[in-house]
């Protein structure tokens, strides 16, 4: 090849890959505000014998999930606590285990958003108030204190996600790629 076609060539490639480049960068979606879920707090309550739970987060819902609430799909949220006392010896042992799952859904026609908790459910006006109750907990009894020894390390495994096994089948198939729907938080608290 003559050195004048190589050089064509090669500036023919650059140009093709700055059309590509100015192409993929104009589509590419408008950044869009967080999502997630943030940990506010989280802390430990020792009262009339029991050791309770307190927690409070911040939820962002990005667009996906809030089109299906939109639509009547109904979204669940679940928060979950392990206490554990620690082993050297062995893998820790595990002392108690709750689950807390809300259930947050919108109601078309009264147009009001609807939270239920353990059978319980309480109407809201607004998506965000709804948000407000499904996203914090407090007095949440964990286990006796006849349960933690005084001698051991104890520690809690804290979890709160968006359970999306309580989708509808259909919209099940094909999430386990999409970051839409993973929002959610794990922390660990050491008690003293």
């Amino acid at each position: 090849m003559h050195l004048p076609l190589v050089r064509r060539r090669i500036l023919q490639g650059l140009w093709l890959l700055l059309v590509w480049s100015w192409l993929a960068l104009s589509l590419a979606p408008a950044p869009v505000a967080a999502q997630g879920v943030d940990l506010v707090s989280l802390r430990t309550n020792r009262d009339d014998g029991s050791l309770s739970l307190e927690f409070s987060v911040r939820l962002t819902l990005n667009r996906t999930v809030e089109n299906a609430l939109q639509y009547g799909v109904p979204v669940y949220f679940v928060a979950q606590a392990e206490l554990k006392r620690s082993r050297w010896y062995w893998r820790d042992e595990r002392i108690a285990r709750v689950t807390r799952q809300w259930r947050l859904a919108y109601q078309p026609l009264t147009g009001t958003w609807r939270v239920g908790l353990a059978g319980i459910n309480q109407t809201y006006p607004t998506l965000s108030e709804a948000l407000v109750a499904v996203s914090r907990s407090a007095g949440w009894r964990l286990a006796d204190l006849s349960q933690v020894d005084s001698d051991s390390r104890h520690y809690i495994d804290f979890s709160y996600r968006l359970d999306t096994s309580q989708l509808p089948g259909p919209m099940q198939f094909g999430l386990a790629g999409q970051g839409d729907w993973a929002l959610g938080v794990e922390r660990t608290l050491r008690l003293d």
